[in-house]
């Protein structure tokens, strides 16, 4: 890759800091930090005077810019009052939320509180001739800016979306001073919060899957010197199947000019084309190097502004060669990563930092989150009810995970009105637009577990046309808590805990299991709240964790997949507040599981999608007798007794009663005709089927449930074939002190025990001992 563009980031930070701001009007020694419920390893690495000081947007950058992030006047009024007050008699440090420790605040705000930041600051001399941008990551909820006295703009109503005012006419020739007024209403309102809510800001019980708000500015706050004529906007889209990668510029103050794009590899051009501002045109990428999580290629982007010959506006970027789609392999509808099926194996990630709740302390803990999964060996992370930083995104397309991204739901429990339905539409529309040049990101999911739904098919079909380069879930959790399948979007999204049970492909749609798991460990000395702790499995210690863990990973690879599986997301990769599922804690300073074990089943998990394990094909409306292949019990079949199911000695003195039991005639299976069904030979009706994990013979109800439990999927095994329960694909039937069970790979049980667990569920199909 061409250096110019990382070295401009690079250099960003120093940039930032020389002719710094004006600090405010009180001394920066005033403010003191508060004390964190539980440290990070980056805690106590956040500058007071500008934390966070690298480019807050890597996708469209320039050289120029100034940072605003550290201490600001403060002050919080009634929710009534809507002009700035006379006094602010507390300082904070942005961009972190007022209830985070970091802020130097870590107080409950309400409803019926607005918040109050000032701060000065003077534009360098540099500068002079330009316009200047005041930009903001994000502020949560509903933010009014004044800039020496006087209001920026319209007031911003969005909690998770970039914004930007032209400040130039507002600007004096000496020291100006920001004004930012900020009303969020959190859970009280109507608007997209995520899982914030108004909870004590210090550790408690309960909360639930829920945890505190994040209210205020959140995000980076920077000023940027522009030309009259400027790009607002480059939205990045490739193009495999012509190597080409589609260019729009927007802009604003424009009068005629034209745009240049670039793209380089290695400080060397690859291509470049111009078009108008505002329309789609094609740069060439000869013999793309395409981006995948195990080379996550990344080309530099030149956009130039022009207006004849002359560049009036330039601006750096990056771009990934990349396709998502979904389609049709082996007769099964799968996710597709550049035309291939690469099984996507991610986390629940929800972003919250006992530090600083919904802002991570530094850009290298923001990064470390996201390294942690590729050093377990995932390759997705889905980005739970919460929009990250652009710096998030940048490192995701550096290091190569594939991202799910939520869209922040609307409070549970409530219907929305027709304001709050425009709002959250339009919000989501911003979102889209700020990240849509993301290579990492290949889904965008509209709504979870039908909190706030409403409208699904319209949403997820206005969000494919509005992006059709990416994969849409119109709701995750379709089989969950009353949520409402929309019918569309690309993908079967089922959520299952502990799982990983069964989802499968439909005609039209992929299957993904957005979420499992949920294993819980509390580790002393690493809880938010001690003693309250929850989980949705409480395992007794890491061992326990580590065996649990990788069998649902195990059940994946041969079970979940093979049916028809393209992705599964595991709840979750930290702690958060009072749930103990993460794999690490929630102040990070612990990883709880064997990282190597776990990378090896994931890039086991991962390496299957080109070479799945393969089924086994049974004759059927023949009988036959199914033979332990375990050393020690070569000589014992599946039989009946008294209804349960037994393995036995059986030979050629062993009575005919004995025999019968130990004859099955295997049919299509009752539930699925690719898999099988086993009917007793001396009982016609009755078939072998497991409940409450033990496995018997009963009787046929008719029932959905039972054909169900009835049916079991062949899979080639050493020396025979393994027989894994269609309704829960990795669970086998396993012979287990001559008891036959469904067992669970590294399930809480005896019968799921280690041991000889592969022999003991694999079966040869010998030929009946009553024809």
């Amino acid at each position: 890759m061409k250096l110019s563009g990382r070295v401009a980031l690079a250099l960003a930070p120093l940039i930032a800091t020389t002719g710094l701001l004006v600090a405010s009007a009180q001394p920066a020694s005033a403010w003191t930090p508060k004390t964190p419920p539980m440290t990070t390893p980056w805690t106590n690495s956040v500058s007071t005077t500008n934390p966070l000081p690298d480019y807050p947007r890597p996708q469209l950058t320039r050289t120029d810019w100034q940072n605003l992030n550290g201490i600001w006047d403060f002050a919080v009024t009634d929710s009534a009052q809507t002009t700035p007050p006379g006094t602010f008699g507390e300082q904070i440090r942005v961009p972190f939320p007022v209830e985070s420790a970091l802020s130097g605040i870590q107080r409950r705000i309400t409803e019926n509180d607005r918040m109050w930041y000032r701060r000065s600051f003077t534009i360098p001399a540099g500068w002079a001739g330009r316009r200047v941008q005041l930009n903001f990551g994000a502020v949560d909820w509903q933010s009014t800016v004044w800039v020496n006295g006087t209001q920026a703009g319209a007031v911003h109503s969005g909690g998770y979306d970039a914004f930007t005012y032209d400040i130039t006419p507002l600007l004096n020739g000496g020291t100006n001073t920001i004004v930012v007024g900020v009303y969020d209403p959190t859970d009280a309102g109507s608007q997209a919060v995520g899982k914030q809510r108004r909870n004590d800001v210090l550790p408690h019980a309960g909360g639930g899957i829920f945890y505190t708000g994040a209210s205020g500015i959140w995000q980076a706050v920077w000023l940027e010197p522009t030309p009259t004529a400027r790009i607002t906007r480059v939205d990045l889209v490739p193009n495999l199947s012509n190597n080409t990668l589609s260019v729009t510029a927007l802009g604003a103050g424009l009068s005629g000019q034209t745009v240049t794009a670039t793209v380089s590899s290695g400080g060397t051009a690859v291509g470049s084309s111009s078009g108008s501002v505002g329309t789609a045109f094609s740069v060439p990428v000869p013999n793309a190097h395409r981006w995948t999580p195990d080379d996550p290629f990344l080309y530099d982007v030149k956009v130039e502004l022009r207006s004849g010959s002359t560049v009036v506006d330039s601006i750096g970027s990056y771009a990934g060669m990349r396709s998502i789609s979904i389609g049709s392999v082996n007769g099964k509808l799968r996710i597709l990563l550049n035309g291939q099926f690469v099984f996507q194996s991610g986390t629940l990630d929800q972003g919250y930092w006992p530090d600083g709740i919904y802002t991570a302390p530094t850009d290298a803990a923001l990064r470390s989150d996201l390294q942690q999964h590729k050093s377990l060996g995932f390759n997705m992370v889905r980005k739970h009810i919460k929009v990250e930083p652009q710096r998030w995104f940048y490192a995701a397309d550096q290091l190569g995970l594939l991202v799910w991204q939520d869209m922040p739901a609307m409070p549970t429990g409530k219907n929305p009105d027709t304001a709050a339905r425009t709002q959250w539409e339009a919000e989501f529309h911003r979102v889209i637009d700020q990240h849509r040049s993301s290579p990492a990101l290949v889904m965008w999911v509209d709504e979870n577990e039908g909190w706030g739904q409403y409208d699904q098919a319209r949403i997820a079909g206005d969000v494919k046309a509005y992006d059709p380069s990416r994969l849409v879930d119109n709701m995750s959790g379709i089989n969950c808590c009353g949520a409402v399948d929309g019918g569309n979007g690309d993908v079967l999204d089922n959520h299952i805990y502990v799982g990983p049970g069964a989802t499968r492909p439909s005609g039209t749609r992929a299957a993904v299991l957005g979420e499992f798991g949920g294993l819980g460990l509390r580790v002393a000395g690493h809880e938010w709240s001690p003693g309250n702790g929850f989980s949705y499995e409480d395992q007794a210690s890491a061992a326990r964790l580590d065996d649990r863990l990788n069998g649902l990973y195990e059940q994946i690879r041969t079970g979940g997949m093979p049916q028809g599986l393209s992705a599964s997301v595991y709840t979750e990769i930290t702690d958060v507040e009072n749930e103990s599922n993460g794999l690490l804690t929630y102040d990070r300073q612990v990883v709880k599981v064997d990282a190597a074990r776990l990378r090896a089943s994931n890039q086991a998990l991962i390496g299957a999608s080109s070479s799945p394990v393969g089924s086994a094909t049974l004759p059927t409306g023949v009988y036959k007798s199914l033979r332990a292949t375990t050393a020690c019990c070569t000589n014992r079949y599946v039989r009946h007794r008294d209804s349960l199911g037994y393995t036995e000695v059986v030979d050629a003195n062993s009575t005919a009663l004995l025999k019968q039991d130990a004859t099955w005639r295997v049919v299509p299976g009752l539930a699925d005709s690719s898999c099988y069904s086993f009917e007793s030979r001396n009982y016609p009706g009755q078939y072998l089927r497991h409940q409450a994990f033990r496995v018997r013979k009963d009787a046929s109800d008719n029932s959905a449930l039972f054909k169900a439990d009835a049916t079991w999927c062949a899979q080639q095994g050493s020396g025979g074939v393994r027989l894994t329960a269609w309704n829960f694909p990795g669970q086998y039937l396993r012979h287990y002190n001559a008891e036959l069970w469904l067992a669970t790979p590294g399930g809480p049980s005896a019968y799921d025990g280690a041991g000889s667990f592969v022999a003991d569920t694999t079966w040869s199909v010998d030929a009946p001992w009553a024809p």
